[in-house]
């Protein structure tokens, strides 16, 4: 997993709230195998252009923006991984909101995605800014547990110290899991000389 410290880059605004996790990737793209990447299938709904709009991350100010702020309850609905990919896929490294489906915000942490919980009135202060300013930069600083806005004001977010060391280590489950190895070979040791008819 690639490590995440510190991240300066564009943020998009989608100023939507209940933003689900078929919205984010619909149904039809899971059947995809993870290796042949999901970047096309982001919010492909909603960036068909059926309601005579340009989707944020179709203008060219947020191209390459790697830093999504939304409204509440983002990635609400089905408890489908996929949707943490396709938003990976696409470029995006953090998603701030001011409140997360707990499925998906776990799955997030777990694939190396920051989602940041602030304040409702800091969120939409947010969205304000980058909506009159677009392409602006936000910082995301993990060790300290802050996000800088093109405003310059900082504010601090909450995480899960174990959770916080995976990222900034970019230790998946999997690596976090091996760095014990030794500790349960030497159990498993001992446990064999203590019951070897087992």
């Amino acid at each position: 997993m690639e490590p995440f410290r510190t991240l300066s880059a564009v943020a998009a605004p989608l100023p939507s709230a209940n933003v689900d996790t078929d919205q984010i990737i619909p149904a039809r793209f899971l059947w995809k195998a993870r290796r042949d990447g999901f970047a096309d299938t982001l919010f492909s709904d909603l960036r068909s252009g059926r309601d005579g709009g340009t989707f944020v991350l179709d203008r060219p100010e947020f191209a390459h923006a790697r830093i999504l702020v939304a409204e509440r309850n983002f990635g609400c609905g089905s408890s489908r991984e996929h949707a943490v990919w396709a938003l990976w896929d696409g470029g995006i490294r953090a998603v701030v909101a001011p409140s997360f489906g707990d499925i998906f915000y776990n799955n997030a942490l777990k694939n190396g995605l920051l989602p940041v919980v602030l304040p409702p009135e800091r969120v939409a202060a947010l969205l304000e800014i980058l909506s009159a300013r677009p392409g602006s930069i936000v910082t995301i600083d993990l060790a300290a547990q802050t996000v800088t806005g093109p405003d310059g004001h900082a504010d601090r977010f909450e995480i899960d110290p174990l959770r916080k060391e995976c990222l900034l280590e970019g230790l998946d489950d999997i690596d976090l899991t091996l760095r014990y190895r030794d500790r349960m070979e030497a159990f498993e040791r001992e446990h064999d000389r203590r019951h070897p008819w087992l």
